[in-house]
C-alpha cells in the first residue's frame, strides 16, 4: 500500500478541531514539514469542502455548474501492509485500494483527487459489486443505495508545492465513511489550490 495521508500518524485526529466543527477561531491547517496556513485565508468554498459531511461530487457540480465525473485511475485488491485503526484494519487484511479524479465533464478541469481504502467484505453484496464495477462514485453510490451511513472528518492539512509531485500546492482532508455503525471506507481527497483561486504558497 502506498504511503498516503490516509494512513499517516492517526494521533493527529486528536488535534483536529474540524472533526466536529466547521468553524474554529484562529484555526490552521498544517503541512508535513510543520508549515501552517490560516483557515480564514482559504477561499470560502474550499473551507466548506474540507469540513463538509456531504457528497463532494454533488457540491462541486452545484458550485462549478457542470456535471462532475469520477474517473478511476486505478483500483486493486491488496493485502494491507500496515494497520489502519481509523477503519479497524489489520496488517494482511484484504482491501480495495482506489485512486480517482473528479473532473468537470464539460471543461475537463480536475477539481480533486481521491484515494480510498475500502473494506469490501463489510459492504452489502449488491453495493459491493457496483463499487467494484466502478458504476458511479462512492458518495453517489452510498446515497443512491439508501444505506444508513455518515462521514466523519478525521484530518485536514496542507501539501506545499515543494512536496507535491505535481509541483502545486493543495489542501486535503481525510475522512471515514461509517455504514451501519461500522467504519468501512477511508478516503483522502486532495484539492489543488490554484483551481480554487488561491494565491500560490
Amino acid at each position: 500500500m502506498e504511503k498516503n495521508t490516509a494512513v499517516e500518524d492517526q494521533t493527529a485526529t486528536e488535534l483536529n478541531p474540524f472533526r466536529c466543527q466547521g468553524f474554529v477561531r484562529n484555526g490552521f491547517i498544517y503541512a508535513a514539514n510543520g508549515e501552517r496556513y490560516p483557515m480564514h485565508e482559504l477561499p470560502a468554498f474550499l473551507r466548506a469542502l474540507l469540513v463538509t459531511d456531504g457528497t463532494v461530487t454533488k457540491i462541486l457540480e452545484a458550485y462549478f455548474w457542470e456535471p462532475v465525473t469520477v474517473e478511476t485511475q486505478s483500483q486493486t485488491f491488496i493485502s494491507a501492509q500496515q494497520a489502519i485503526p481509523w477503519i479497524d484494519l489489520k496488517p494482511n487484511d484484504q482491501v480495495l485500494e482506489r485512486h480517482a479524479c473528479l473532473c468537470g465533464a464539460d471543461t475537463g478541469n480536475q477539481y480533486a483527487e481521491a484515494y480510498s481504502v475500502i473494506r469490501t467484505e463489510l459492504i452489502p453484496s449488491d453495493f459491493r459489486q457496483r463499487l467494484i464495477d466502478r458504476v458511479i462514485g462512492i458518495g453517489a453510490l452510498i446515497r443512491d443505495s439508501g444505506l444508513e451511513s455518515y462521514r466523519e472528518v478525521l484530518k485536514v492539512g496542507l501539501v506545499t508545492a515543494a512536496s507535491d509531485q505535481h509541483n502545486s500546492a493543495s489542501v486535503f482532508r481525510t475522512y471515514r465513511i461509517i455504514i451501519d455503525q461500522v467504519p468501512v471506507i477511508l478516503i483522502t481527497e486532495t484539492f489543488p489550490l490554484a483551481r480554487y483561486a488561491l494565491k500560490s504558497l
